[in-house]
Formats: C-alpha cells, structure tokens, sequence
C-alpha cells in the first residue's frame, strides 16, 4: 500500500530537516581548485569556485580532511583535529569559506576521522612514550605472545599485519590502516570527551555537520580475540580479505559513542551526522547507527561505490533493505575511494548516455545523496601510470588496486588552460586526457551538456517532494528494467530505467512525462534510458 497524502504539504515541509532529501557535494581539496600554485588544491581555491558549486543547485557541501597531517594517507592521518594544514590554507582561510558558502546558502559538512589518528599526533606521541603517562591508555596497545608475534591474527586494510611493535613501550600498538594510523582507543572516557571536544571546536566555527569516517573501525574487542577465516570464494587481494571482521571493529559499544556526539551536535541545532560504514556488515551497522532518535542521522556504505555493474537488482536490493521504519539513507554512486561509475557501469555503451541515466537515477533514490566532485561532468576513471602514483593502497596491491588515484585527479575548469585549470604548475596528480573535452568551460555554455543535465536533475528532485523525500515502492526490478513508484502529499511519480543496452517495453503511461533520456517512445524505453512521468 502506498502511503497516505498528508493533508498539510507546507506544515509537513515546515518541520523536515534540511538534511533530509538533501544533495551534497563532496569536496577532495587536494584536487579541487590550486589558489597558490604549488600542485596541490587549498582552502582559498575552494571559496573561489564555492559559486560553481552553487549553481549545480545543492544544498551542502562536504570537504575531504584538510587537517594538520604529514600527508601519509592524504589527510586521513590527522596530527591536529583542530589545524588546517599550511598545503591547504589557514583556520582564517576556513573561516572565510564557511562565510561564503552560507552566503551562497550552502550548509558546510566537514571529515571526522575518529577510528584512527597519525602517529605523529601529541597523543600518540604521549601515550608511546610510557605505559605509566597519562594517555598510556589513549590507543590500543597490547603485549607479544610468548614467541613474540602480534597479540592477535587482525590484518590491516591496507595489507599485512594490523599490529606494529613500538620499542619505547615494549608493546605493538593497533593500525587497522597504514602503521602510521595508530587506532585509537575509543573505548577510553578521555578519548572520547578529547573527540568530542574536537567536534565542539568545529562546530563553534560554524560547521553545518559531520561525515564520520570509518566510524564502525572506531572500537575493537578488548578481550584480543583471534578473527575467524572468510569462507571460500570471493575477492581476495589482500590478506585483510582472508578474515571475518569480527573482534577488531564494530564493536557493540560505537553506539553509545554516537548518542553522545548526536546530543552533541543537537544542541547547536539544524547540525547533520553521516557515518560513513564499509564492509561485510555495513548494512545492520548503518541501521544501528541511525536507529531511533538519539543516534546519527543518516549513514552510507559501499553499495554502489563499488559495484561492477548498475542493475535493476542491486537498486531494488538496497531500496528495499532501508524500510521506512528505518533510519534515514543516504546514496552515493563515486567518491575519492573508488573508482570513477562512468568507469565501471558504461562498458561498451555510450559514456554519456550511461551517465546521465545515472544521474538521473541518484536524484530519484529515496534518501540524501552525495555527488563527488567531477561526477556532474561525467568524468570518466583516469589510469595513473605507476610510476606516478601517490595512493599508498594502490602501491601496495599493485596492479590489483581500488584505482583510488584514478579518481583523485584534479578538476578540469578550463579545456585550454594549463592543467586544464587546476594550477599552473605540475599538479600532484596528472590531469585526464579524456576530460579536456568535459572540462567545465566546454559544458558550461551548452545547453545539453551532461553539465547542464545535471543542474535539471537537482532542480527536479527539489522542486517535487516525492523525489526529495517521499515514500519509494519498488514496481519492476528485471533483468533490463527498473521501476519504482515515489510518492509524497498527493503527488506520485513513476520512474522507469532501462539499465541495459537493448530497447525494452516502456511500462503504461503516466498523465504527464516531467523528464525523459534517451530514445523514449509511446511503446518503447531504448538501451540506456530513463522515463519520470506523473501518476493519476
């Protein structure tokens, strides 16, 4: 059954959460736009382009880490939670971007990497140098066994053992990630006052939110058990893949965690908490760490991020495993940690074809959604030669990588300028061939540019609240075709998707069709096109 009309469509608008429905734009900084031309994007390059954002008709956007840090993971290793490391700009220079971005009234959301620190931290400093000092407790530190080896058979994300031995304590010390992550210890009260004093910080700065990363790394089994063997089958390139994840993350402590950074962050009112949640679990973590009111607002995983295809299935399968009963969802097709989904979807099909039916798709999705950066332009995956790489996962499992590089590259602002407009020097990542001719200058000025279908799509989801944040009844989910049905205070929707290269039946009529791509017939949705029509 669908669900019931409300009766008042402006009261119900009145009360909903600006975060609810809304677009977000992710922001790596590093690749985004360079202000001083030293190769590598700032602070003050992304409030000069903070217009460009604006104008795509989203509501947020979310910065990547810019935080103090010796740049071991690209930011993702924070020496300072409360610096802005002198590559990207200043705290004044950030200040100036969330007054402009407000200006533009877009909400500023902002990393939180709370799983891990640098081991070049003061903490860490502090708790390496004694098992006695007053942070001695601040990460997970845990003795040899007999024979010397690690405390426990944990592997690390990013290969090898997830232990590292510290001579000064006599002692390994847990990195889930690089060793240069030491894990810390959120078990321990102090850590987390000292994490949520960090949140406090920002948020007197006058952040919109938080997207907490790897949250469900956050906590581990204290009792030190062994994981127990994956079952057969599936990818492995890693030694981290050869393991359930059991005892070294998603411990059943995280959420109350989250109950205290969520009263937190209500307290300054309107604020928005994402958790970012990966791996074999991530689904009953995600609706854990949004259940109810007290924990976070919404979450996200990998579903789509890296998927090899985009089919009918795989959204049903994920529409339907967030209920309305549950937490509130939120969709992300590309970031800085996949590969590019122009890459991995289109094949032998039309690039552009393919991703504006994706586009089109994410704007549909019940739930909030994140665009990365360069996606609004249909930027396809680049392919670093090894030599030039810089993402020490993809060093590490060479040449069996996540391609994380590939979709790091800097932005193309300009089809002719140096760099195609990042910097006038050489960026730290080589700039894609391929996206001259998708560069901003060229979509800019024409009117059927995957650019500008773009703007329509954001455009359509927030003028229709069935799009922007109704109900979502799946109708069809075949080996070619997609439908579903949204709804929202009288107003129904039907969209269609055929997410196949050959032509399918187009499925009845609506009263009126709002969008259309592709080859769309009275009797027909071509290969690679989509239909959203009104409902009687």
């Amino acid at each position: 059954m669908l669900a019931e009309p409300q009766a008042d469509t402006a009261a119900s608008e009145a009360v909903l959460p600006w975060w609810k429905g809304a677009a977000i734009y992710q922001v790596y900084p590093r690749s985004f736009a360079d202000s001083n031309d030293d190769g590598v994007g700032d602070l003050p390059g992304v409030t000069a382009r903070l217009d460009y954002v604006a104008s795509l008709g989203v509501d947020a956007v979310w910065l990547s880490p810019f935080f103090t840090s010796p740049m071991c993971d690209f930011g993702y290793d924070v020496a300072d939670y409360r610096g802005v490391d002198p590559i990207f700009g200043s705290l004044e220079d950030f200040d100036r971007l969330v007054e402009r971005a407000h200006a533009l009234n877009l909400k500023v959301i902002i990393d939180q990497v709370y799983s891990h620190s640098s081991d070049q931290h003061a903490w860490f400093q502090e708790s390496r140098s004694s098992r006695t000092n007053p942070k001695a407790d601040w990460y997970v530190w845990a003795d040899a066994k007999a024979d010397g080896s690690p405390p426990t058979n944990w592997q690390s994300v990013f290969g090898g053992p997830a232990w590292s031995w510290d001579a000064r304590r006599g002692q390994y010390y847990l990195h889930n990630f690089l060793p240069e992550q030491p894990d810390l210890n959120v078990h321990d009260p102090g850590v987390q006052q000292a994490l949520l004093d960090v949140a406090r910080f920002w948020l007197d700065r006058g952040v919109d939110g938080f997207r907490l990363d790897a949250i469900n790394f956050a906590m581990h089994d204290p009792q030190l058990l062994d994981n127990p063997p994956a079952p057969a089958g599936g990818k492995r390139s890693r030694p981290f893949d050869f393991q359930q994840h059991i005892y070294n993350q998603s411990h059943a402590d995280i959420a109350p965690f989250l109950e205290r950074l969520r009263a937190l962050t209500d307290g300054y009112g309107g604020r928005f908490t994402l958790a970012e949640v990966g791996g074999d679990h991530a689904l009953g973590e995600m609706q854990a760490f949004t259940a109810g009111n007290r924990r976070l607002n919404s979450a996200y995983g990998f579903d789509f991020l890296y998927a090899d295809q985009l089919t009918a299935e795989l959204v049903a399968r994920v529409a339907r495993n967030w209920p309305e009963d549950a937490g509130w969802p939120t969709w992300a097709f590309e970031n800085h940690d996949a590969p590019r989904a122009i890459s991995r979807w289109a094949g032998d099909h039309d690039r552009e074809q393919v991703a504006r039916v994706k586009m089109l798709l994410l704007c549909s999705l019940r739930g909030s959604i994140i665009l990365y950066q360069g996606e609004e332009l249909g930027l396809p995956q680049v392919e670093v030669p090894f030599d030039q790489l810089q993402d020490p996962e993809a060093i590490a499992n060479w040449p069996l990588t996540l391609s994380r590089d590939g979709a790091r590259t800097p932005m193309p602002w300009s089809s002719d300028a140096p760099n195609l407009g990042f910097s006038h020097v050489k960026p730290w990542l080589p700039p894609g061939e391929e996206h001259a001719r998708l560069a901003v200058d060229e979509q800019h000025l024409a009117a059927q540019s995957m650019l500008n279908f773009t703007r329509t799509c954001l455009k359509l989801r927030s003028a229709h609240p069935a799009l922007h944040h109704g109900t979502l009844r799946i109708r069809a989910a075949g080996e070619q075709l997609l439908v579903f049905d949204r709804e929202e205070s009288g107003e129904r929707l039907r969209c269609s998707f055929n997410l196949s290269g050959s032509a399918v039946d187009r499925p009845g009529t609506g009263s009126s069709e709002l969008i259309a791509v592709g080859d769309v017939s009275a009797s027909e949705l071509g290969a690679w096109s989509a239909l959203i029509e009104k409902l009687d």
